[in-house]
Parts: structure tokens; C-alpha cells; sequence
């Protein structure tokens, strides 16, 4: 099998990727920075032998800068965060940081995880994932008739993390009600129009509304 990491030894990173949301926030978070990256999406009844090398988990997303190997989608991110610091999509001051955190942890816990049950538990379980996402956004909707973004008037990484779950509403099969309709109205004028969202699409993710 030949390599799909960069032949040459520039101080370039390398990102293996799926059309998976966990690779998409990591995406957005490249994009918005602007970062010089190598992306190798990675087909997943496919997986190259060198990802399992890299990574004992064998998944994506996986990133490799020069000597580093870093997995988990929010290590990566706030890697990328620290090592580029600008534009910062973590807030600055601790308080707010660890607030972000939070609630990074909670979509984390709450949405996240349930993801492979909508795709693919059976029907019952799947609905039941659905009917937690589709009420949990619900409930957050609010916050869009006050703010621009989640954190407040900053494009954040809490952002990034619930956009690729926003993309995926339909393929999900989950209507949101009317009362959420501020929650839909922020994804499709704020998060979709951003030029990093749409430079982080796959074709797979583009196909996907």
C-alpha cells in the first residue's frame, strides 16, 4: 500500500478525515483559521493501515504535525486553537473558557453519542435519539433571538462543534418545531454562510441537503 501521508518533509500538517461530524467541526476549525493542511479523507470500510499506526483507536479525524499524532476531535481543535492563536475561537478569560467547555462536554455527552444510535440503532432506539436532539435544540433556540452565536457575538468553537449536527438535520429525519425556528435561522444565515463552513464540505457532506 502506498503512503497517504506528504512525501516531503515541510512543516505541514495532516489531517485524516471522514464525512463524519466529529472530522467536520475539526474542518470548520482549519477553515476558519485559514491553516495550510493536508486533508486525507478516509474512506471508513477502507481505512488505511497507517491510520491504526498513528492511531490505537483507528478512527478519525487523526492529525499529524511533524511529530505529533493527536485524535479526538476537541484535542485537535483546541490544539489547533493554542498553536494559532488568531482569530481565537476559545474566549480568552478562564470563566468563559471553562464555560465553553462545559458546554462542549455537554454536546459531547448529550448529542454527540447518540449520533451512531440515529444511524444506525434500530427504529425504536433511533427515534428515541432523535426526539433527545430535536428537544434539546429546542430548548437552546432562545438564545438565537438575543445573540448572534452561542457564546454571544463571537464566531466561538462551541459554534463549530454544532454546526456539523445542524448540516445533518435532514439526513438525521428530524424536523425541528416552529419554536425552534431561531435555531434554524441561525444555522442557515450564520453558521452555513460562513466562508469556512463551506470550504469544510465534502462532496459526501454537500450531497447531505
Amino acid at each position: 500500500m502506498s503512503s497517504i501521508l506528504p512525501t516531503t518533509r515541510k512543516s505541514i500538517m495532516t489531517l485524516f478525515t471522514g464525512s463524519d461530524p466529529q472530522s467536520h467541526r475539526t474542518r470548520i476549525v482549519l477553515h476558519e483559521k485559514d491553516i495550510e493542511c493536508q486533508v486525507a479523507e478516509i474512506d471508513p470500510a477502507k481505512k488505511p493501515r497507517e491510520l491504526a499506526d498513528l492511531n490505537p483507536y483507528n478512527q478519525v479525524p487523526t492529525m499529524v504535525d511533524r511529530d505529533l499524532v493527536l485524535y479526538e476531535s476537541q484535542i485537535i481543535n483546541e490544539y489547533l486553537d493554542e498553536r494559532l492563536p488568531h482569530p481565537p475561537l476559545m474566549p480568552v478569560d478562564p470563566v468563559s473558557r471553562a464555560k465553553a467547555r462545559l458546554m462542549l462536554m455537554r454536546f459531547e455527552r448529550d448529542w454527540y453519542s447518540i449520533l451512531p444510535d440515529i444511524t444506525g440503532g434500530d427504529k425504536r432506539t433511533a427515534q428515541k435519539a432523535r426526539n433527545v436532539l430535536r428537544d434539546g435544540l429546542t430548548v437552546i433556540s432562545p438564545v438565537f433571538k438575543q445573540q448572534p452565536y452561542i457564546l454571544g457575538a463571537e464566531f466561538s468553537m462551541v459554534d463549530c462543534a454544532l454546526a456539523p449536527i445542524l448540516w445533518r438535520l435532514k439526513l438525521y429525519g428530524i424536523d425541528l418545531p416552529r419554536q425552534a425556528k431561531p435555531v434554524l435561522d441561525y444555522a442557515e444565515d450564520r453558521l452555513f454562510a460562513r466562508k469556512s463552513f463551506k470550504l469544510s464540505l465534502t462532496e459526501t457532506e454537500r450531497s447531505m441537503r
